[in-house]
């Protein structure tokens, strides 16, 4: 894809799933649910403005490291409306992913320690010590004694 190519106005559905390489069903629930701002023409089509691109683009970014889909939205929301993000609109994104990636990978590296190897018999955990167990119907913690 050309340069001048990334920020064209007008695409239509087929196009910008062609550009970014996405099946034409995503654009349409992208748009159906806030994500793609587009605009109706006098025969029912959507077309898209000039920043269509940018945002798929962020929307898989932003799949990637497990947004969801509200705090997809919320993110793009701080975006100018039906306009080309910058480079500082792009890095207020990147900050943001990377600060929710940062909280995942701790949350992740918890769950690791809870699953950790079982006591072995007669060894004690101290519940102050942080010792406790997922358990397997409930799915909450429990102390371990």
């Amino acid at each position: 894809m050309e340069g001048d190519d990334w920020h064209v106005s007008g695409l239509t559905v087929g196009q910008v799933a062609e550009r970014m390489n996405i099946a034409p069903s995503a654009v349409r629930w992208y748009d159906d649910h806030g994500l793609l701002p587009s605009e109706r023409t006098a025969g029912n089509q959507r077309r898209f403005f000039a920043d269509v691109l940018c945002r798929v683009a962020m929307i898989r970014a932003s799949q990637r490291v497990g947004l969801s889909i509200e705090e997809i939205r919320e993110a793009l929301s701080a975006l100018p409306p039906r306009q080309v993000p910058t480079p500082e609109d792009w890095e207020r994104l990147a900050g943001h992913m990377r600060h929710v990636v940062s909280q995942r990978i701790d949350e992740l590296f918890a769950i690791l320690k809870e699953l950790g190897p079982a006591p072995t018999a007669g060894a004690a955990t101290s519940p102050r010590a942080g010792g406790s167990r997922m358990s397997p119907t409930s799915g909450t913690r429990t102390a371990l004694s």
